[in-house]
């Protein structure tokens, strides 16, 4: 280099560099056309990733006769903050076939992260820490006493990564139409509505989804709730005003089975059922001898589950899915609700939106409920939000419900094909995006199906070719539901059915004996 400390231009043929004990400062490199031959060099200037200190050997053709020379430029960063080394080990799929880790390592949400499938319990993807928890107690006491047949967890949020996205395996969520994810274009429409005070009655997209379900219902009103439970409370208490009320329900109906006892618990108010009969329906003359008379011993009856316009009471409609029944019957959802004198709906089941449903009826009734909303805490500020949400579900995700239906009986055709003895399904049952699954209770009950289709065994993976996991609701001991919805796509039908034909010959070909 020239003496008089001036920058001199270099051109880099060939790049070497070694950490020295001592430092030299750099004053210029000239990095023109190093890309172009393939070198690459650290930025001086990024302090993270520059080493303290350095030594480059550059060869420089010298223009007097043309000789390579080797010159030497040693680098230094006077860093004032401490350096900090951090280890980082990748997971390496090679050691899912070594013998210490074999049959129960696979590869957890981040690279640098290793899963345990006997454990339930993600881990470091260090070798050396692998080893150790090989080596555990815990660890090999759960080999011995046999979970090393699942290869893949029953709790899911170790396959996911960052993004919610399976990084092995195809998940496929049927537990409820209440899973689903709103969409980019439902998201751009909550994120652009206008809000305004819901509490104050002014909030303008509040008031345009009431105004649209109320006018698809041939109501005179309809109020936003947060959510389904609560429309159908705020609709008992209101109409069962005063105290010492009784309403009618049918035994197998959400209100009755899920909602807590709520209408008891919050409101006060008695309630009896009558048996529903397989397709849902009662008997009117079972009906007739639940009612009360004018007695002093007895509460009054106020409101019925059904239709019975002959005792001149009022009817209330639990519409959670209504426009699902709507669409399997082919008529319109104001002609089904059209002798009720309430109704909830929901636009969270089914419809795609993330919350809320609505409460219908006449303006008084809707005054009414109004208050009762208000003391159950289910005033809602700016709510436009989640009212935007509602009003692009019934555009645009109501008129595609028959394909959710036509999803579900395709899976159950599918089941009732293979003419299982351990699992059976009612085809004539499967109207809408609600399937059934029956389980003989011998070889296997709702519970241990659901197990066992949300893991994969090493077996399966195998003959398969791909790792399925599908989840599923069990309901009773005997029987699993399993629910269509928007976010459903055909290669998710075509996995369901192969999971699932997989599993029932599973079960088909044990022996009674052995699960007695």
């Amino acid at each position: 280099m020239e003496d008089d400390g001036a920058k001199k231009e270099v051109m880099v043929t060939s790049m070497k560099a070694e950490y020295i004990e001592h430092s030299i400062e750099v004053t210029h490199f000239a990095t023109s056309d190093m890309e172009a031959q393939g070198l690459g060099m650290p930025g001086l200037d990024d302090a993270a990733d520059v080493p303290t200190e350095m030594t480059v050997s550059v060869e420089e053709q010298n223009p007097n006769d043309g000789r390579l020379e080797v010159m030497e430029l040693k680098h230094s960063i006077d860093k004032k903050k401490k350096r900090i080394r951090a280890y980082s080990q990748k997971f390496r799929k090679e050691w899912i076939q070594m013998g210490e880790f074999q049959g129960w390592l696979s590869e957890g949400s981040a690279p640098d992260r290793a899963y345990c499938t006997v454990c339930s319990k993600e881990l470091l993807a260090g070798k050396s820490e692998l080893l150790k928890h090989a080596n555990g107690k815990k660890h090999k006491k759960r080999l011995e006493e046999g979970h090393i047949n699942m290869t893949v967890p029953t709790d899911l949020s170790s396959v996911l990564d960052g993004t919610a996205i399976p990084h092995v395996l195809q998940i496929v969520d049927l537990r409820s139409d209440t899973v689903t994810q709103p969409s980019r274009e439902m998201k751009e429409a909550m994120f652009d509505a206008p809000v305004g005070d819901d509490v104050f009655s002014e909030d303008p997209t509040v008031k345009a989804l009431e105004e649209k379900v109320a006018r698809m219902l041939e109501k005179e009103a309809a109020l936003f709730v947060p959510s389904g439970t609560m429309a159908n409370l705020i609709c008992v208490l209101t109409h069962c005003w005063g105290r010492g009320s009784e309403v009618i329900v049918g035994d197998q109906s959400h209100l009755h089975l899920w909602a807590q006892g709520g209408i008891a618990q919050v409101g006060s108010v008695h309630h009896r059922s009558i048996r529903n009969l397989p397709d849902g329906t009662f008997s009117l003359q079972d009906l007739r001898s639940l009612v009360r008379g004018d007695d002093p011993h007895w509460p009054v009856t106020t409101l019925l589950g059904t239709l019975c316009n002959e005792l001149n009471l009022p009817l209330h409609m639990d519409g959670a899915r209504l426009i699902n029944a709507s669409v399997a019957l082919g008529t319109s959802p104001a002609r089904l609700v059209q002798w009720c004198d309430s109704v909830s709906l929901c636009l969270n089941k089914g419809l795609g939106a993330p919350m809320g449903s609505l409460v219908v009826g006449t303006k008084e009734f809707i005054t009414r409920a109004l208050r009762v909303r208000k003391v159950l805490g289910g005033g809602l500020h700016q709510a436009g939000m989640f009212a935007a949400a509602g009003i692009y579900a019934l555009d645009h995700i109501a008129p595609r419900l028959s394909l959710d239906h036509t999803n579900a009986r395709a899976i159950a055709q599918s089941v009732s094909e293979v003419h299982s003895s351990a699992i059976t399904v009612d085809l004539k049952g499967v109207q809408t995006n609600v399937v059934l699954l029956h389980c003989d209770n011998i070889r296997v009950n709702a519970k241990k199906l659901c197990q066992r289709l949300a893991s994969v065994t090493d077996a399966e993976s195998e003959e398969m070719g791909e790792q399925i996991v599908v989840m599923m609701l069990p309901i009773t001991e005997t029987t699993v539901r399993l629910m269509m919805h928007c976010d459903v796509k055909k290669d998710d039908i075509k996995a369901v059915i192969k999971k699932l034909k997989y599993i029932i010959q599973e079960y088909d070909n044990m022996m009674y004996l052995e699960y007695k």
